[in-house]
């Protein structure tokens, strides 16, 4: 199979000509190879599943009722202006993001994206990043999980259970759920999502129906509300919120139309967790009161948002949200568990990871044996947390956690770069608003929310600066064995180098407007001396749209 002449370093070329598998640059020598027992089940998934994946994955109800009250303490009154202004910035994101991914059609997400505008190194670098940040981010809410069947068991039926079996069980749960078909899956998630914002939703109605605790304000959008010390704290909270609804293009395969797909869930996801967190926030402060809601926050964080559902919808809504957290969390990690088991599966495919995790359930169509590696991962790392007697909360959850959350900040920063240098390697009809002036403005907000969610590491981990040191710089060490392993896979097998992040097979979609310029004169030559004979006599077609090299 013909792949992509490598010049350099620079991003896979899309070669001219017919699709087809001369002229298409598959996924490398491994491809053949592969032992796939079945495919990815495509055209399956549609905007309101994907939606239901990436948002899940956020766990809305368990940020709102372990996390904002955090965000409260530290920022006051005007804490939701703190999620609308984080929103607006990942909205932002979201337009180079969405019109790449039109572009792009890789399964390989964030690394597929940085490889087209910055070159194969970085890409290898942003695949281990996104390795390590989902992983951290799955594994690490076993503690979450485990503290919250706690929490509900005690509540509830006044049960103790300590919290090894606990996680050890999520982890076999996760399992089950990953191994059936993505179908199966995003109706479980619709349900738990339904489930935990219904449960918000009550309470706001409760809320709005008796006033509040002394009527209803919009003091949380006053200036002086908003520009106060706490500001900074607040908005690092924010965006910690949000991570995983960028996995959007991970579900490429298995969408329905993913060119209008994948736009659509990606704002949706967006526009909802934005507005959804910022109301929920209001809320809860008219419940409590501006003047008292601080010092509520700050006294009993855990505690303030079954208080207000007490009150105003009654003992039983309190009773169910203590369940509906802990099918919040299951729902945030099966999503992130799907993603993992996608990345596995588009790097064995790809050569990188071995064959094995490329297979495909026959019958389910899901990527079986990543899921068995990425849970059996999971299983080690919570038993060795649990041996070593650590904390579930403490440390379990918050240092695995933290690489994951600055992993992806990190790399929607680097993705949101990649976005114009990709864009300005061919002839498009995309327009320099979505391809340049958004995509810039957009590298510059992210990369500052990710320095201010370092510079504020120290509220979400309540860890030493040793111990916050070791955690930030994990991302960046991550980085650079992907950096090494690019290095020695240039070396050691360049034609799995050249296909990495290479357009699959067959993938003949246009994107809409776009128009295709002459391809360079490699990858013409390469169309041309595939195993096929015969030179191709027809026009470029869109899809075959091939920027330069470098």
């Amino acid at each position: 199979m013909a792949v992509a002449p490598e010049t350099r370093d620079g991003p896979p070329t899309r070669p001219s000509g017919p699709p087809g598998p001369a002229t298409v640059p598959g996924p490398g020598p491994s491809d053949a190879s592969t032992p796939t027992a079945g495919t990815l089940r495509r055209g399956t998934l549609g905007v309101a599943d994907i939606a239901f994946f990436v948002i899940s994955a956020a766990a809305p109800l368990t940020v709102m009722a372990g996390v904002a009250p955090l965000a409260i303490g530290a920022g006051g009154v005007g804490a939701p202006v703190g999620y609308l202004l984080a929103g607006a910035t990942l909205a932002l994101f979201a337009v180079g993001f969405t019109t790449m991914a039109r572009h792009v059609r890789s399964g390989g997400g964030f690394y597929a994206f940085i490889t087209r505008g910055l070159g194969r190194p970085a890409g290898f670098g942003a695949a281990t990043v996104a390795l390590l940040a989902y992983n951290g981010m799955q594994i690490g809410v076993y503690g979450l999980l485990a503290t919250g069947t706690q929490d509900a068991l005690e509540a509830l039926w006044g049960i103790h259970v300590p919290w090894p079996p606990i996680a050890v069980a999520g982890v076999f749960v996760i399992w089950f759920l990953g191994y059936r078909s993505i179908d199966f899956g995003a109706k479980v998630l619709g349900v738990l999502l339904l489930a935990e914002t219904g449960i918000l939703v009550l309470l706001a109605g409760g809320v709005l129906l008796r006033g509040g605790a002394h009527g209803l304000t919009l003091d949380s959008l006053a200036p002086g509300n908003v520009l106060v010390p706490g500001t900074g704290a607040v908005l690092a909270f924010a965006f910690a919120a949000f991570t995983g609804f960028e996995s959007t293009a991970i579900y490429r395969r298995e969408a329905r139309d993913p060119a209008r797909t994948i736009p659509r869930a990606t704002y949706i996801a967006v526009a909802f967790l934005g507005l959804f967190y910022a109301f929920t926030v209001w809320i809860v402060i008219q419940a409590v009161g501006g003047d008292e809601i601080v010092g509520a926050a700050v006294q009993d964080p855990a505690g303030l948002f079954f208080t207000a559902t007490t009150h105003y919808v009654g003992t039983w809504a309190a009773d169910l949200m203590h369940v509906f957290i802990v099918t919040s969390i299951l729902a945030s990690q099966l999503a992130f568990h799907n993603a993992i088991n996608r990345y596995g599966l588009a790097l064995s495919r790809e050569g990188v990871l071995p064959a094995a995790l490329g297979r495909v359930h026959r019958r389910h169509g899901s990527p079986y044996t990543a899921g068995v590696v990425q849970s059996a991962l999971a299983l080690v790392v919570v038993l060795g947390f649990a041996v070593a007697g650590a904390d579930p909360y403490q440390q379990l959850l918050l240092w695995m956690n933290t690489p994951g959350m600055l992993g992806l900040l990190a790399l929607q920063a680097v993705t949101a770069a990649a976005v114009p240098l990709y864009f300005r390697r061919f002839t498009h009809r995309e327009g320099a608003l979505r391809t340049r002036i958004v995509p810039i403005a957009a590298t510059v907000l992210m990369a500052g929310a990710l320095c201010l969610v370092i510079t504020k590491i120290d509220l979400m981990t309540g860890a030493p600066l040793a111990t916050n040191a070791a955690l930030v710089l994990t991302v960046p060490a991550a980085f650079v064995l992907g950096l090494l392993l690019a290095r020695r896979l240039r070396r050691t097998r360049p034609a799995v180098y050249a296909g990495f992040a290479a357009e699959p097979p067959g993938e003949a979609e246009p994107a809409d407007g776009e128009r295709a310029a002459p391809a360079p004169a490699a990858a013409e030559r390469a169309a041309h001396t595939g195993p096929h004979t015969g030179p191709h006599t027809g026009p470029p077609t869109a899809s075959a749209a091939t920027p330069p090299t470098r």
